[in-house]
């Protein structure tokens, strides 16, 4: 894939994900909150150039750093995301400040990374991006879900998410 498709589908992705974090967004009860992460992730691991053929130690470094500045964004992105209930039972998230702020340390610690790697001559293309937001994206849709199930339902009912034993009764 070329490297302006990859750039597009990055600007695009970036763009729906802050879209949905400025404002509430319903949280379905669909377990396919982890197909948009799958997706970047093959679309990184299928380009070549994901790690520096003339680096390969830095370069990997590098990624793996990034991967886990991912992963740490994601939860802290979740973790800072008002989760809540309304009154029809829907379940709703919504970015806060604190969230705002937990986005733009993962940016400039990605761009700090990007500096790094920069120096040490390792050249970084959008599959390692691609990978990171990936990371980024899976890690918060994860933890999101996982928040969003542990609410109660309304009135008395158990959590979003808990199994509802069916008890089976004769008919007369």
């Amino acid at each position: 894939m070329s490297g302006l498709v990859n750039a597009l589908v990055i600007v695009a992705v970036i763009a729906l994900v802050v879209v949905r974090q400025c404002s509430a967004q319903r949280i379905s009860g669909d377990r396919r909150w982890w197909v948009l992460p799958a997706v970047l992730l093959i679309m990184a691991v299928r380009e070549p150039g994901l790690v520096d053929q003339h680096h390969r130690i830095a370069s990997a470094t590098v990624l793996c750093a990034e991967m886990t500045a991912g992963l740490v964004t994601g939860a802290g992105w979740a973790w800072t995301s008002r989760v809540w209930r309304a009154e029809d039972g829907s379940l709703w998230s919504k970015g806060t400040r604190a969230t705002v702020l937990v986005w733009a340390g993962g940016l400039g610690l990605r761009a700090a990374l990007y500096g790094i790697a920069v120096v040490l001559g390792v050249h970084q293309g959008s599959p390692a991006l691609l990978a990171t937001l990936a990371a980024t994206l899976l890690v918060r849709e994860g933890l999101l879900a996982r928040r969003a199930a542990a609410i109660p339902a309304p009135y008395g009912g158990p959590p979003a998410g808990v199994p509802v034993r069916q008890e089976w009764k004769d008919h007369v």
